[in-house]
């Protein structure tokens, strides 16, 4: 156990290095000034802007930005749809897959496009080599660009000491794939490989077993979508098993590795956010909330799977770790990585908005799986998706010093910029979304006939089922219980409404936001202001993030995760 720590401890190290790095890097990249990159990627950036007529000194109110945001997502949806329904007819299928259903194809078009990447599908028995890397992968580079984005433009806001517009969207994702997305994803392909990872355009193979089936062998190009999916917390994987597959990842490197890739752009725009507001101490903050938070979820499931299920004590099955056997709930988990990485691995995919997994969740002790569940609640902040964790963030931030004036009987203020009440209306309003989707599609859900046949387990299990399905779809994370049948007419359709909810009603309040704030000036510090670059700071921000959601999601956790632990642990004493 003690080296399963170190590991884990060492993959933390190098997050925090490499954060800290790219977080200088990607300043420089969305000011427009010379990188290392710029030989190579400006003549592609300058020739894209000629062909699409985007000048790229033009910048844009909030409202420019958010109809360019929603603009270019319905382009690529309609596009990814368009290509799922005629991949028959398109090149590079080897297992002749047929095409895909239109409500499935909506679906999926959709949930690419919104960084869920929700798969109700086995994508090696669905998807031709054209679709994945066309119609998916697409997105997988388009949707972290995005969210990415839409933080900058927010951060911008913040920092500029008055204005009226945020940027512009179009350069920012042309920029944010050239020189942050597209390079660290080649080398990470790279090194996936070199592990095993496989990638190819070949046919599938027929495998002669010793029992004498024949069994097909799926290939394919999966370590470049590997690598783009934990990049970009993606989390949509080329295999229906998704990282817990061999050919995605093949080892205990591979999986600490991905896990390194999840949660790098997350941690990196922290550092990126104080270094353009001038004050690395202020990104520092906002980080250390979310560490302490996404460590904590962490070591409590690590916890709870190591310590193995109680119910299997009455059947004398040992549950302790020895040398020969990894001991805790291996149920649903594969013995390469075992429960504590297999543990880390679902801490930090949910605490993103990656959603890519190398165990089921529905296998996870009842209080593993509410952790799982709860880090998606909480808004997927600690540190959150690809740039959707930081404005993320930056909204509880703005709810905390709202807070904290009013203990103090002073007008609120962060980074010099007095919060009004129309700030606060809009950060609320952004906070309420994700808990009126989720709750409200999860209360029809348990009521509606087509909601109730989902769910393959009774009970409280059957009701975690559904309630993470719409946490993970509202949250755009796109893991799963795996005991939900979703891809039905009715699950399809509600998840599909989830998704959008999640991410673009969300971000209408975040850049009305943004377009206020810039709009201020910047008032000097007095000795009545409240510091927003320290601990103190940090823990409030924890304190209102963990109120926020318990306040509002308990209720609900009672009658699934909870209400299962307390079932299982009187079964436990009745034996």
């Amino acid at each position: 156990m003690s080296l399963d720590i170190i590991g884990a401890v060492v993959t933390l190290i190098c997050v925090a290095l490499g954060a800290w790095f790219l977080g200088g890097y990607m300043v420089k990249v969305f000011a427009g000034e010379r990188v290392f990159m710029s030989r190579v990627m400006r003549p592609v950036e300058r020739g894209f802007y000629r062909l699409s007529g985007i000048r790229e000194e033009r910048e844009q109110s909030w409202k420019g930005y958010l109809v360019a945001v929603l603009l270019v997502s319905i382009v690529s949806l309609v596009f990814t749809y368009i290509i799922l329904r005629i991949q028959d007819h398109l090149p590079l299928n080897p297992a002749g897959q047929s095409s895909v259903p239109g409500d499935l194809s909506f679906n999926t078009a959709l949930s690419f496009t919104t960084n869920t990447n929700w798969q109700n599908y086995a994508g090696e028995s669905t998807m031709g080599y054209t679709s994945q890397m066309l119609a998916l992968v697409l997105h997988q580079f388009l949707s972290a660009a995005t969210g990415i984005a839409i933080a900058v433009a927010l951060v911008r806001a913040l920092a500029r000491r008055s204005g009226t517009t945020i940027g512009n969207f179009y350069v920012d994702v042309v920029r944010c794939v050239l020189y942050v997305l597209l390079p660290i994803s080649i080398v990470a392909a790279v090194i996936l490989m070199s592990q095993g990872a496989i990638q190819n355009l070949s046919g599938y193979t027929p495998a002669h077993t010793l029992s004498g089936v024949v069994q097909t062998i799926a290939q394919g190009p999966v370590a470049s979508m590997e690598s783009i999916k934990d990049l970009g917390t993606n989390g949509g994987g080329f295999f229906n098993a998704n990282s817990a597959h061999p050919f995605e990842n093949p080892n205990g490197f591979t999986n600490q590795f991905e896990i390194f890739l999840e949660i790098l752009i997350p941690f990196g725009l922290t550092v990126m956010f104080g270094k353009m507001v001038g004050s690395v101490k202020q990104g520092l903050a906002v980080a250390a909330a979310m560490a302490v938070i996404m460590v904590g979820m962490g070591a409590f499931v690590m916890q709870q799977e190591q310590n193995g299920n109680p119910a299997l004590v009455a059947t004398g099955a040992t549950q302790v770790r020895t040398d020969q056997m990894a001991g805790g709930n291996m149920e649903g988990k594969e013995v390469r990585f075992g429960p504590l990485y297999s543990a880390m691995f679902t801490d930090t995919t949910t605490s993103t908005s990656t959603g890519s997994v190398d165990a089921a969740h529905d296998s996870y002790t009842p209080l593993g799986g509410l952790v799982a569940m709860a880090n998606i609640q909480f808004g997927e902040i600690t540190p959150g998706g690809t740039g959707s964790g930081l404005y993320g963030m930056l909204v509880f931030a703005i709810l905390a010093v709202f807070i904290a004036g009013l203990m103090v009987g002073r007008t609120p203020e962060y980074l010099g910029k007095k919060i009004q009440s129309i700030d606060v209306k809009l950060a609320a309003l952004a906070i309420l979304i994700l808990p009126l989707s989720i709750l409200g599609f999860t209360a029809v859900s348990v009521l509606a006939g087509a909601g109730k046949a989902g769910p393959l387990n009774p009970g409280a299990h059957g009701f975690s089922e559904i309630l993470y399905a719409f946490s993970s779809t509202t949250g755009n994370n796109g893991s799963a219980f795996a005991g939900l049948s979703g891809n039905t007419l009715y699950y399809n359709t509600t998840l599909s409404g989830a998704m959008w909810l999640g991410r673009f009603i969300f971000i209408i309040p975040v850049l009305a936001l943004a377009g206020s704030l810039v709009k201020k000036k910047v008032a000097p510090a007095s000795a009545g202001t409240f510091p927003t670059d320290t601990p103190l700071f940090a823990g409030l921000l924890v304190g209102v993030v963990l109120i926020v959601g318990a306040l509002t999601f308990f209720p609900a956790l009672a009658l699934g995760p909870i209400l299962e632990h307390l079932q299982i642990g009187a079964g436990h004493l009745a034996h």
